[in-house]
């Protein structure tokens, strides 16, 4: 059976149940808090390095890079808007919804402060680290330990859920740092080290071999249904903690950042799955120039080819990915690819999987261009197509464009774009995009609310939605949208 996946540039999702050789996995992607360290009986099963294979070198080369990052999310009320049955803003929600409205009783005493753990990699010597998003996401307080045990504040430059990624920095000079590899020269069966530093133990380092490459394993939820998945699978082993840690070759070259792990049994050991370095150096370098991600679109829908597709489209082969439709003005559109046509190379590099595609398109912003080879009715073709944006144009964001915000409310707000707005069935609405201390957050807004209205007046934008706030003088306001699964909300915002 086909899967058919829709391509919105650097983004596939693909519709299914995965299994691996018939045994069902849980797939594990999550930051872990401190651990209590117990003894466990050693494995017997040894693994037979063959001769002459050495792992000390690479391990020497990216232990001191790969540092303990450890997060802090302070105490929050009970109730997810602060609202205090009998106080000002239960009596401002009774104005709007009149006195048939309750806030329940219950217990609204702070809970103590939350802490989790991972790891980081340095990739500067001024102190930028890459990570991943889970490890960092809504923390309150971040702190990077060095190898040489070394602490530092972090402060969050950037996120990127859809590729579960996150650039830290910390104020530090003459650091050590890895070396870039290249992950698309990485063969299946190559040997590579996992390294990581996990619960203050300085680094540890396991080995394995490349079982695969563009695993898409469907774990990583991004709001804008744009995540981007093509791991490097391995069978090393990574443990709590060594989220955001290196994935090296035997040369000690960086060529993925560890994300998640596969077991059948739910414990952690098993498969392991990594961002390829190849994507990871794009996103961070639009991390650290514009604090957001320059989200690239192809612009087609896209079916994996399987032997009974192409019996079924007359196909020759089963290599390449099959294009079941294109966007209307988009980048492919412009471009002449067509429904029908077989996309098999992005700058010359094979294409065999919808997450090879995604991955390939994902390495470049808005208004590059790129090559893309392709098959119509047998004969091979090459086209040049110049990706665009979420809204249809070849503009970069900056940061002023999606940064609508100020310091009591602490939140970053960007328009809706048309597929939202469809998809939701609404005319407009301004969504938060990302969330620090302020007056959003303590009221219980998520990242990802889509603001459509503010006492009970319609929000067209995010302009719209911050000329409201700066002209307003009231002690409260009553904030309303939806969420992108759906499901609405209203939050009282007391100022």
């Amino acid at each position: 059976m086909a899967l058919i996946t829709s391509l919105l540039g650097g983004a596939v999702s693909i519709f299914g149940y995965k299994y691996l050789i018939g045994e069902k996995y849980i797939y594990s992607v999550q930051n872990r808090p401190p651990a209590v360290l117990s003894n466990y009986t050693a494995d017997t099963t040894s693994v037979v390095v063959p001769e002459g294979l050495n792992f000390i070198h690479a391990a020497d080369a990216a232990r001191p890079a790969v540092v303990h990052i450890k997060t802090s999310y302070e105490p929050k009320s009970q109730g997810q808007s602060r609202v205090y049955p009998g106080g000002p803003m239960d009596q401002m929600l009774k104005e709007f919804f009149g006195d048939g409205f309750s806030m329940p009783e219950g217990n609204y005493q702070n809970g103590g402060a939350r802490e989790a753990s991972g790891s980081g990699v340095i990739i500067s010597a001024d102190g930028y680290i890459i990570t991943n998003n889970h490890v960092v996401e809504n923390a309150d307080n971040i702190e990077v330990v060095l190898n040489d045990k070394r602490s530092f504040t972090g402060k969050l430059i950037g996120t990127d859920p859809s590729t579960d990624l996150a650039l830290v920095k910390i104020e530090e000079k003459d650091l050590p740092t890895v070396i870039y590899g290249n992950s698309d020269n990485v063969k299946i069966g190559e040997w590579v080290l996992a390294v990581g530093n996990p619960f203050n133990l300085t680094s540890t380092v396991t080995a394995g071999i490349v079982s695969a490459k563009a695993r898409n394993i469907n774990i990583l939820k991004s709001k804008d249904n744009l995540a981007i998945e093509s791991f490097i699978q391995t069978d090393a082993v990574v443990n709590p903690g060594n989220s955001g840690g290196a994935l090296v070759n035997l040369r000690g070259e960086l060529i993925g950042i560890n994300t998640a792990i596969a077991s059948p049994t739910g414990s952690y050991a098993g498969y392991s799955f990594a961002v390829p370095v190849a994507l990871v150096k794009k996103v961070i370098k639009d991390l650290a120039e514009y604090g957001t991600v320059q989200r690239a679109l192809l612009g087609v829908s896209i079916m994996e080819i399987n032997s009974t597709l192409a019996k079924e489209k007359g196909l020759k082969g089963v290599t390449g990915v099959y294009v079941a439709s294109v966007n209307q003005s988009s980048a492919a559109d412009k471009a002449g690819l067509k429904e029908g046509d077989v996309i098999t190379h992005v700058n010359q590099i094979p294409v065999n999987s919808s997450a090879s595609l995604q991955e390939n398109v994902a390495r470049f912003r808005p208004g590059d261009k790129i090559r893309v080879k392709y098959v119509r009715d047998g004969k091979e073709q090459e086209v040049d197509a110049i990706l665009m944006n979420t809204k249809g144009n070849t503009a970069l964001v900056k940061k002023e464009d999606i940064t609508a915000s100020t310091k009591s409310v602490g939140a970053s707000l960007i328009d809706l774009s048309k597929e939202e707005m469809k998809k939701l069935r609404i005319d407009g609405g301004a969504k938060v995009t990302k969330l620090l201390p302020g007056k959003f957050k303590e009221a219980g807004i998520k990242e990802g609310f889509i603001i459509t209205s503010i006492d009970k007046q319609k929000v067209k934008n995010a302009e719209d939605l911050m000329h409201y706030l700066d002209s307003n003088k009231s002690e409260g306001t009553l904030i309303g949208g939806i969420y992108p699964n759906g499901q609405k909300a209203y939050y009282a915002v007391a100022w």
